[in-house]
This record gives structure tokens, C-alpha cells and sequence, in this order.
């Protein structure tokens, strides 16, 4: 079983299939075998840090909540879970029980507003730490909001354009301005 796990983790199951001369759902199972042991086995004490987000896995909005854990040295799953909402991360910090959550020390998430409340209500304690791309492109569009009628006015007031083609370097980091 863990023969077949193994290289599972590096070819997909039907190749490993036919490289061992057995089928897929022995392959399967397998996996299946190995994730369940490992699920038996585990550890869940030391965790101090957790990252959450989702994947997109069919065209239409179809989406997995995902939790892993993302401290120095030590990275795994931890929980996957149907869609991403506020129930299914209710869920995650359920089965990961609420000692262990007031002691995480950090979670790492997206501004996806399900998942920052239920962060909030199960992991107070802890320092969210919210994904880069989504504070930039707040800030980018309340630059927008602001440079516009700020433009508008000015032109209504018989100045020059000023602010007119300025937005890329309100935007770019000062370094790199030229």
C-alpha cells in the first residue's frame, strides 16, 4: 500500500496503474489506505500557524475552502472543505477544537469576509495576517475613487490638469519612479 502511495505522490494514478501492472482503484485505494492511517496518526498540538483560502475546481464558481498548516519547517493540509464559506470554516475550527485555535498564534487569509468572521470568533487571539493582493487593490481603487473628482474639480476650476496621467505614479514605489 504505501509502495503504491509513494509514487502516487509523483505520477498520476492510472500511470502508476499501469507502471505496477494493477488498476486504478488499487492505486485508490492505496491512497485511500495511506491518507487515513496518516489522518489516525497525526498530530495536531503544535500548530501555531494556518493559512486558509480557496481553489476553484469547476467553471461556474464551484470552490474547496482549503486550511493547511504553514509553520516555519512544518507545512501540510489540514482540512478541505465543500465551498467556501463561513459554515465550512465553522467546521474546520470545530474539528481542530477550540484549545488548540486560542492557541494558534497566526492565520494567514484572504479578505473573504466568511472567513475573517469566523476567524475572528474562533481565533481572536491570534495576528490575521490578510493577503497582500487584496489591501493592494483596495488601495488602488480608492486612489481611483480620490484622483478622479479630485481631477474633475480641479478642471472645474480653471486649473491645469495636473492629476491627468498621474495614477501610475501615485502606484509605482518610489524606487522605481523615473
Amino acid at each position: 500500500m504505501q509502495f503504491l502511495a509513494n509514487w502516487v505522490r509523483k505520477l498520476s494514478w492510472i500511470e502508476v496503474a499501469c507502471t505496477f501492472n494493477t488498476s486504478w482503484e488499487k492505486a485508490f485505494h492505496a491512497v485511500e489506505y495511506v491518507a487515513e492511517w496518516g489522518k489516525e496518526h497525526r498530530s495536531l498540538d503544535s500548530i501555531k500557524a494556518i493559512g486558509v483560502d480557496e481553489v476553484a475546481y469547476q467553471i461556474g464558481h464551484k470552490y474547496l475552502a482549503v486550511v493547511y498548516q504553514i509553520d516555519r519547517g512544518s507545512t501540510r493540509l489540514l482540512c478541505i472543505g465543500q465551498d467556501r464559506t463561513e459554515a465550512t470554516i465553522r467546521s474546520f475550527f470545530s474539528f481542530f477544537g477550540s484549545e488548540r485555535s486560542q492557541q494558534m498564534e497566526y492565520v494567514c487569509s484572504d479578505m473573504w469576509r466568511p472567513y475573517v468572521k469566523a476567524i475572528a470568533e474562533f481565533a481572536s487571539q491570534s495576528l490575521h495576517i490578510l493577503d497582500r493582493f487584496y489591501i493592494v487593490a483596495m488601495l488602488n481603487k480608492a486612489i481611483d475613487e480620490v484622483r478622479a473628482p479630485e481631477h474633475k474639480q480641479l478642471q472645474a476650476d480653471g486649473y491645469e490638469p495636473v492629476l491627468k496621467k498621474t495614477r501610475w505614479c501615485l502606484l509605482k514605489r518610489k524606487e522605481n519612479l523615473t
